[in-house]
């Protein structure tokens, strides 16, 4: 990935909240416009100078700029921010107006207010995480597609049809209004959480994107440290990729190799991102409802402190899955609520958990269905199952370091003899 493709993820939702403040939000195209032009100067003038010192400012320097042309030019023919009335018509304010709405407090909060703008009531909740992802996170309909298990074409439509109807939804969504915050917090929250999976795990030819996770943390953190955004349940979503991110370190050995939990180093964890995930967990710990975060973040919590695989508290990880099951099931969760009972009660009891969810045509394509069963029935002696399901687990991975760590486990499988698993 080239600096630009890096900066264009770490800097295009700042930018285009910002414009969209000046811009108002019925004119979202002309910012996406502003962010595409400056990111074209930018491609076109780092090619012959080399990047600058401060490539962020020099793209928000580009971007209030331009938008000070567009504002001179059109100021007559275009209503902008109906909210900032004649500041933005008047030629001395408008300068300055732009320069403290360029500032970093004003965009963060705008960024704020643009996320939750995106999760407007008229569109389904699976759409606004797709425009967030989008417009604030620098997503590519290909990457966004992938994350929905959905068709390019048809996320492409969906996102343009997302479009028209938030610019004619009317002023920016108010962070202040704490009822339709709640309303819309479900899908901002899905939203930061798919791109750190896709930055985790994602389905790239890069297996760890980690610019893509510092954004989705970044984000976490802009949210839970919000007045009106701090809930017990952002900042036990904070806590959750906290601690996920702490293990990004130990997602590859030294050649660059994906490996399983069980094989991390776990010397090479981020034990501050671990302590910080361990501060927002415990400042969550308040109120009286428990979110499907909570019980996320304290799973991640127990195999953050774990020194070793081995000491892992499966135990209490399965109570946590059983509860989790309560509130949010699916049937990835059900797949590692079957994982931890086979790691607390042996391999057997793992693949009759597993073989109880069979049933759902998702897990039959899902990578690490196969890859959990293929690890217990090796556990129990059961070679050609074990063949089996690893073969599975390579037909269906998304990635190809992620087909390579399957393949070296179908590889291991050495002919025996079958044996019973029952």
């Amino acid at each position: 990935m080239t600096s630009g493709d890096l900066q264009y993820r770490s800097e295009a939702g700042r930018m285009v909240a910002a414009l969209t403040r000046v811009f108002g939000i019925h004119n979202l195209a002309l910012a996406e416009d502003v962010v595409h032009d400056a990111f074209c100067r930018a491609l076109e003038t780092w090619k012959y100078h080399g990047v600058p010192e401060n490539p962020r400012a020099w793209l928000m320097r580009v971007a209030r700029n331009r938008a000070l042309d567009v504002l001179r030019r059109e100021r007559t023919a275009r209503a902008f921010a109906p909210d900032l009335g004649r500041l933005l018509h008047t030629e001395w304010t408008v300068s300055g107006v732009v320069a403290e709405l360029f500032d970093d407090t004003a965009i963060a909060d705008d960024q704020l207010r643009m996320m939750f703008s995106c999760c407007h009531p008229k569109l389904p909740q699976a759409t606004q995480a797709m425009l967030i992802l989008q417009l604030l996170c620098g997503l590519g309909t290909r990457e966004i597609s992938a994350g929905f298990v959905s068709e390019r074409g048809a996320v492409e439509r969906r996102l343009s049809r997302a479009k028209r109807t938030l610019a004619q939804s009317g002023p920016m969504f108010d962070i202040a209004d704490r009822d339709d915050f709640a309303r819309r917090l479900p899908a901002v929250l899905d939203a930061i959480y798919l791109l750190f999976n896709e930055g985790y795990h994602g389905t790239s030819d890069r297996v760890v994107r980690s610019e893509l996770c510092n954004e989705a943390l970044r984000l976490a953190r802009l949210l839970a440290e919000h007045p009106t955004g701090g809930s017990p349940e952002t900042r036990a979503f904070c806590a959750l990729v906290c601690l996920h991110a702490a293990r990004i370190p130990g997602r590859l050995d030294g050649d660059g190799h994906l490996v399983s939990l069980r094989e991390h180093d776990r010397t090479r964890w981020n034990g501050e991102l671990v302590r910080e995930g361990q501060r927002w967990l415990e400042r969550s710990a308040c109120g009286t409802n428990i979110s499907r975060y909570h019980l996320e973040a304290a799973i991640a919590w127990h195999h953050a402190v774990a020194a070793r695989f081995e000491d892992t508290d499966w135990a209490a990880i399965g109570g946590l899955y059983d509860a989790l099951m309560r509130i949010a099931p699916s049937p990835v969760v059900a797949l590692n609520r079957a994982i931890a009972v086979g790691q607390r009660d042996g391999p057997r009891a793992g693949i009759a958990a597993i073989e109880a969810i069979a049933g759902d045509e998702r897990l039959q394509r899902y990578p690490f269905y196969h890859a959990a069963l293929g690890e217990f029935y090796l556990d129990v002696c059961s070679g050609d199952r074990a063949r089996r399901h690893f073969a599975g687990a390579v037909e269906f991975a998304r990635t190809p370091q992620e087909r390579d760590r399957l393949q070296c486990r179908l590889d291991a499988c050495t002919p025996q003899p079958e044996a019973s698993a029952s």
